[in-house]
Protein backbone atom coordinates (compact mmCIF):
# COMPACT_ATOMS: atom_id res chain seq x y z
CA UNK A 1 0.00 0.00 0.00
CA UNK A 2 1.17 3.51 -0.77
CA UNK A 3 2.13 5.69 2.20
CA UNK A 4 -0.89 7.92 2.97
CA UNK A 5 1.47 10.92 2.89
CA UNK A 6 2.01 10.26 -0.81
CA UNK A 7 -1.76 10.51 -1.32
CA UNK A 8 -2.17 13.95 0.26
CA UNK A 9 -2.55 16.99 -2.00
CA UNK A 10 -3.41 20.67 -2.02
CA UNK A 11 -5.20 22.42 -4.84
CA UNK A 12 -4.04 26.01 -4.48
CA UNK A 13 -5.14 27.31 -1.09
CA UNK A 14 -8.75 26.14 -1.50
CA UNK A 15 -8.72 22.37 -1.12
CA UNK A 16 -6.74 19.76 0.76
CA UNK A 17 -7.41 16.14 -0.15
CA UNK A 18 -6.15 12.75 0.89
CA UNK A 19 -6.98 10.01 -1.57
CA UNK A 20 -8.15 7.01 0.45
CA UNK A 21 -9.09 4.73 -2.43
CA UNK A 22 -8.12 5.13 -6.09
CA UNK A 23 -10.00 4.01 -9.17
CA UNK A 24 -7.11 1.69 -9.94
CA UNK A 25 -7.69 -0.07 -6.60
CA UNK A 26 -11.42 -0.59 -7.33
CA UNK A 27 -11.22 -1.54 -10.99
CA UNK A 28 -12.56 1.91 -11.85
CA UNK A 29 -15.82 1.43 -9.91
CA UNK A 30 -15.27 4.34 -7.51
CA UNK A 31 -12.75 6.40 -5.62
CA UNK A 32 -12.83 7.97 -2.16
CA UNK A 33 -11.13 11.14 -0.97
CA UNK A 34 -11.02 12.84 2.42
CA UNK A 35 -11.29 16.59 1.70
CA UNK A 36 -11.02 19.88 3.59
CA UNK A 37 -12.02 23.34 2.38
CA UNK A 38 -11.50 26.61 4.25
CA UNK A 39 -14.45 28.83 5.10
CA UNK A 40 -16.24 30.37 2.12
CA UNK A 41 -14.26 28.51 -0.55
CA UNK A 42 -16.35 27.97 -3.70
CA UNK A 43 -15.89 25.76 -6.73
CA UNK A 44 -16.48 27.04 -10.24
CA UNK A 45 -19.81 26.07 -11.76
CA UNK A 46 -19.15 22.73 -13.45
CA UNK A 47 -20.55 19.34 -14.38
CA UNK A 48 -19.17 15.84 -14.77
CA UNK A 49 -19.93 13.79 -17.89
CA UNK A 50 -18.24 10.56 -16.77
CA UNK A 51 -18.91 10.24 -13.05
CA UNK A 52 -21.33 11.30 -10.35
CA UNK A 53 -20.35 12.82 -7.03
CA UNK A 54 -21.37 11.79 -3.55
CA UNK A 55 -20.56 14.05 -0.61
CA UNK A 56 -20.76 13.10 3.06
CA UNK A 57 -20.07 15.97 5.46
CA UNK A 58 -17.90 14.97 8.41
CA UNK A 59 -17.82 18.45 10.02
CA UNK A 60 -18.59 22.02 9.07
CA UNK A 61 -20.97 22.60 6.21
CA UNK A 62 -21.51 22.97 2.49
CA UNK A 63 -23.93 24.97 0.37
CA UNK A 64 -24.65 23.10 -2.86
CA UNK A 65 -26.39 24.44 -5.94
CA UNK A 66 -27.16 21.48 -8.24
CA UNK A 67 -29.40 22.07 -11.22
CA UNK A 68 -32.58 23.70 -9.87
CA UNK A 69 -31.89 22.56 -6.30
CA UNK A 70 -30.14 24.30 -3.42
CA UNK A 71 -29.24 22.46 -0.23
CA UNK A 72 -27.32 23.26 2.96
CA UNK A 73 -25.39 20.25 4.26
CA UNK A 74 -24.16 19.88 7.84
CA UNK A 75 -22.24 17.20 9.72
CA UNK A 76 -23.70 13.77 8.91
CA UNK A 77 -25.54 14.92 5.76
CA UNK A 78 -25.09 13.14 2.43
CA UNK A 79 -25.79 14.28 -1.13
CA UNK A 80 -25.56 12.62 -4.55
CA UNK A 81 -24.97 14.85 -7.58
CA UNK A 82 -25.80 12.96 -10.80
CA UNK A 83 -23.72 13.15 -13.96
CA UNK A 84 -24.37 16.10 -16.30
CA UNK A 85 -25.94 18.27 -13.57
CA UNK A 86 -24.38 21.75 -13.37
CA UNK A 87 -23.34 22.42 -9.78
CA UNK A 88 -21.31 24.67 -7.52
CA UNK A 89 -20.26 24.01 -3.94
CA UNK A 90 -19.29 26.51 -1.23
CA UNK A 91 -17.91 25.62 2.19
CA UNK A 92 -19.66 27.06 5.21
CA UNK A 93 -18.43 29.66 7.71
CA UNK A 94 -16.47 27.00 9.64
CA UNK A 95 -15.08 25.41 6.47
CA UNK A 96 -15.85 21.81 5.62
CA UNK A 97 -14.39 18.36 6.11
CA UNK A 98 -16.12 15.86 3.81
CA UNK A 99 -15.71 12.48 2.21
CA UNK A 100 -15.93 12.69 -1.56
CA UNK A 101 -16.89 9.60 -3.57
CA UNK A 102 -17.07 9.49 -7.35
CA UNK A 103 -18.62 6.65 -9.34
CA UNK A 104 -17.19 5.52 -11.57
CA UNK A 105 -13.82 6.78 -10.39
CA UNK A 106 -12.68 10.22 -11.54
CA UNK A 107 -12.30 12.89 -8.85
CA UNK A 108 -9.28 11.30 -7.13
CA UNK A 109 -7.48 11.12 -10.47
CA UNK A 110 -8.19 14.80 -11.08
CA UNK A 111 -6.65 15.66 -7.72
CA UNK A 112 -3.63 13.34 -8.11
CA UNK A 113 -2.83 14.70 -11.57
CA UNK A 114 -3.48 18.42 -11.10
CA UNK A 115 -2.85 19.24 -7.43
CA UNK A 116 0.43 19.73 -5.57
CA UNK A 117 1.60 16.91 -3.29
CA UNK A 118 1.11 18.21 0.27
CA UNK A 119 4.74 17.52 1.18
CA UNK A 120 5.80 20.04 -1.52
CA UNK A 121 3.19 22.71 -0.73
CA UNK A 122 4.00 26.02 0.93
CA UNK A 123 1.69 28.77 2.23
CA UNK A 124 2.16 30.42 -1.19
CA UNK A 125 1.33 27.36 -3.35
CA UNK A 126 -1.00 28.35 -6.18
CA UNK A 127 -3.14 26.15 -8.37
CA UNK A 128 -1.75 25.48 -11.85
CA UNK A 129 -4.92 26.51 -13.67
CA UNK A 130 -3.70 25.41 -17.11
CA UNK A 131 -2.85 21.93 -15.83
CA UNK A 132 -6.13 21.70 -13.91
CA UNK A 133 -8.18 22.69 -16.98
CA UNK A 134 -6.32 20.22 -19.23
CA UNK A 135 -6.86 17.32 -16.81
CA UNK A 136 -10.46 18.23 -15.97
CA UNK A 137 -11.31 18.42 -19.69
CA UNK A 138 -9.60 15.09 -20.39
CA UNK A 139 -11.65 13.48 -17.59
CA UNK A 140 -14.92 14.76 -19.07
CA UNK A 141 -15.57 17.63 -16.68
CA UNK A 142 -16.96 20.87 -18.06
CA UNK A 143 -16.32 24.21 -16.33
CA UNK A 144 -19.34 26.44 -16.97
CA UNK A 145 -18.34 29.56 -15.07
CA UNK A 146 -16.03 31.00 -12.44
CA UNK A 147 -16.57 30.64 -8.68
CA UNK A 148 -19.73 32.53 -7.78
CA UNK A 149 -21.61 31.47 -10.93
CA UNK A 150 -24.71 29.38 -10.12
CA UNK A 151 -26.71 26.94 -12.26
CA UNK A 152 -29.56 29.48 -12.36
CA UNK A 153 -27.18 31.92 -14.09
CA UNK A 154 -26.99 29.62 -17.13
CA UNK A 155 -29.20 30.20 -20.18
CA UNK A 156 -32.09 27.77 -20.46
Amino acid sequence: MTDIGERSYVLGQGLRATILTTGEETGGRHDLSNTWQPAGEMTPLHLHTRYEERLWVVSGGLSVWAGDDFVELRSGDFLRIPMNVPHAIRSGPMGCHALHISTPAGFAELIARSATPARLATPDTEMDLDLFMAVTTELGDVVLGPPGTLPTDQPA
